[in-house]
Formats: structure tokens, C-alpha cells, sequence
């Protein structure tokens, strides 16, 4: 059950980064200022849920219900 949340932590922290890469494209390739406001709030949105997840884990670590996942390692290091 950890493994899962943990997963699921981490799979939080990747969408983030996807979440701030797409709102920097968006607004580079933004067509009006509404548009540069919804890149906006999807940034905002990004960068708190990315503060959460963070510390989410490093709850789950000092807890000890942190397991070092295959692919967690550059992830992890970010936290």
C-alpha cells in the first residue's frame, strides 16, 4: 500500500513539471492576454500542488513508509 501512495506521489511531482512545461509554452505561444491567464493559474496551480506533493514525501520518508521506487531517483532528488 506505501509503494502506491508513494507512487502516486511521485506521478503527482512528474504532472507538475508537465503542468509548468505546457504553461510556458502556452504563454510563449499565447494568441491574447486570456489565454496568458489561464497559463497563469495552471502555474500557480503547478507550483502548489508541486510544494504539497514535497512535502507529502517527505512525510512518507520521515515516517518510514518511504520505499525507493525504480524510477524515483531524479524525482526524489527534486523533493
Amino acid at each position: 500500500m506505501p509503494r502506491d501512495a508513494n507512487e502516486n506521489l511521485l506521478r503527482t511531482l512528474r504532472m507538475t513539471r508537465e503542468m509548468l512545461a505546457l504553461a510556458d509554452e502556452g504563454d510563449r505561444d499565447r494568441l491574447d492576454d486570456s489565454c496568458g491567464i489561464i497559463y497563469g493559474i495552471m502555474r500557480d496551480a503547478a507550483y502548489r500542488l508541486r510544494k504539497l506533493a514535497e512535502s507529502e514525501c517527505e512525510q512518507h520518508r520521515a515516517a518510514g513508509k518511504w520505499e525507493e521506487l525504480e524510477d524515483d531517483s531524479e524525482t526524489v532528488r527534486s523533493v
